[in-house]
């Protein structure tokens, strides 16, 4: 086959994607410290976004090296699984960031490992369910006319995951809007109670907003350009519109480490004892708040 370009950008995102998650993974999982139900969800996502840059970087492999059509279901089944993990578990952060707030009391119990561990079965076992579907047999090489504007894919397939990513982050969007609440809420009380002048309210609000709605514009911004072109779109669609699509999509995967791992404190401190050559297993620390990553 001729280099298509944009495979080629495709696999240079991959790799990236996998240095930044690779770090994540093995930091979270080397450090005991690091057990707690939001570093479990931060885990899972990094693991699933790891597992799309590998998948990324193998698709490439195997269609200009090793072309089969075989390995391209596996290679397609392996992508499907890890983005749909991916979306997941940026839900379950979500609501577990809701669940902290508002039951602030009680989140750290024995009942929120119990539904942390939960929702982690939940995401990766609908996430490889739907993996599965192209691999089993539910894909469109018998069929080429049934293709949507992924192939081997098909067009009720796709539709279905896109339906899905919509659902997610309309959630999403119900659930910050949620938190917004309880922010302005507990900075009022705050406010109140320490009796500090309302700008310092007004400022305190506006930085805990404008770090949701970067949150959520990043993961709208990336996604819902494919979401909307995989619900219109199909095998007759021009393959350019299908990566200019896609390649925004896996640029979420690239930015959830930045957002969601390397912003946190205490990861940030193990990563610079890491650099400084004083890596302890056992850092005595303990999350300040479990909403603040």
């Amino acid at each position: 086959l001729a280099l298509n370009p944009w495979d080629v950008v495709l696999c240079i995102s991959g790799t990236i994607i996998c240095c930044e998650n690779a770090i994540v993974v093995v930091v979270i999982f080397y450090t005991p410290a690091f057990r707690a139900p939001m570093f479990l969800l931060i885990g899972s996502l990094a693991t699933a976004d790891l597992l799309a840059g590998l998948g990324l970087v193998l698709h490439f492999a195997f269609v200009y090296f090793v072309p089969s059509e075989a390995v391209s279901l596996l290679t397609v089944g392996l992508l499907v699984t890890s983005f749909t993990a991916s979306v997941c578990s940026l839900l379950t952060i979500t609501i577990d960031r809701y669940l902290s707030l508002y039951n602030a009391l009680t989140y750290y119990s024995e009942r929120t490992v119990t539904r942390t561990y939960i929702m982690l079965i939940l995401t990766w076992g609908a996430s490889i369910c739907y993996g599965l579907l192209p691999v089993v047999g539910w894909n469109c090489l018998g069929e080429p006319s049934s293709c949507s504007i992924v192939r081997p894919l098909t067009k009720s397939h796709l539709l279905i995951l896109s339906v899905s990513f919509l659902a997610v982050f309309a959630a999403m969007l119900q659930l910050y809007v949620q938190i917004c609440r309880i922010v302005c809420r507990h900075a009022q009380q705050i406010a109140v109670q320490r009796h500090l002048l309302p700008s310092s309210h007004f400022v305190t609000t506006r930085k805990g907003i404008a770090t949701l709605a970067v949150i959520l514009g990043t993961f709208g911004s990336c996604w819902l350009p494919f979401a909307v072109y995989g619900l219109l779109g199909d095998c007759s669609s021009p393959a350019l519109y299908t990566y200019a699509t896609l390649l925004p999509a896996t640029y979420n995967s690239m930015l959830n480490p930045v957002i969601y791992a390397f912003r946190n404190q205490e990861i940030q401190k193990v990563l610079w004892a890491v650099c400084c050559g004083c890596f302890s297993s056992s850092l005595p620390f303990r999350s300040r708040s479990p909403s603040d990553v």
